[in-house]
């Protein structure tokens, strides 16, 4: 029995890996080229609707490997993790459908303002309380993308706000996603990483040309 919800776990985790690494490879195909910082088109709706399903898998199913392992375990076969996975990224998909809607090209100081309000953000209890939901056994791929979106929506409106479609961007919020579902909360860590999206946000708003990539050259 021990053997088989070992096997069921690992089978579990290298499926979510092995998803997000062509995530990763597909993401980053479609994005060539179309990192234009502030002034980044979307492209049309169905395009970015698979980009983004993409780099949502990319980007947050390692985060969830606890998770996936815990639920496949659970059911006691692997193939449960696959549903798990679609629901997950399904619930983040939708999120990005409602930033498709809203979403337009703008310029620098909405860009460092949203880097400040997420850098409040992430000392709200919103946050922390979400945080923590993120790292507990869930029923189902959909509750945890409900716990995670509002864990990560500030950190996802920062990707927006800094460069849609910038692959730098989605790797440093990626690897700060990934740290934050699979370390418990260190305040000196959470306080200092809030502290410094705000100084971002400020340098944004004053001195725009001095973050690399945010105004394309002419």
């Amino acid at each position: 029995m021990a053997d088989h919800a070992y096997d069921v776990h690992t089978r579990a985790v290298g499926l979510t890996l092995a998803i997000a690494a062509v995530s990763w490879a597909v993401a980053l195909t479609q994005m060539r080229g179309m990192d234009m910082g502030v002034d980044t088109q979307l492209g049309s709706f169905g395009f970015f609707v698979g980009v983004w399903a993409a780099m949502m898998a990319a980007m947050m199913l390692p985060g969830a490997l606890l998770a996936i392992g815990t639920y496949a375990r659970a059911h006691e076969r692997a193939g449960a993790a696959t549903l798990f996975i679609a629901t997950y990224v399904g619930i983040w998909t939708l999120f990005g459908i409602a930033a498709y809607t809203i979403y337009r090209p703008h310029g620098t100081f909405a860009a460092g303002a949203i880097t400040i309000a997420a850098g409040v953000y992430e000392l709200t209890p919103i946050k922390r309380s979400a945080r923590q939901r993120c790292r507990q056994p869930v029923r189902s791929g959909s509750q945890l993308g409900l716990h995670c979106v509002r864990s990560s929506i500030g950190l996802m409106l920062l990707l927006l706000a800094l460069g849609a479609m910038s692959v730098a961007w989605m790797a440093v919020i990626a690897a700060v996603v990934v740290v934050q579902k699979l370390v418990p909360p260190r305040p000196v860590v959470d306080v200092a990483l809030a502290l410094a999206l705000v100084a971002l946000g400020v340098v944004i708003v004053t001195i725009p040309a001095a973050v690399p990539g945010l105004v394309p050259t002419m």
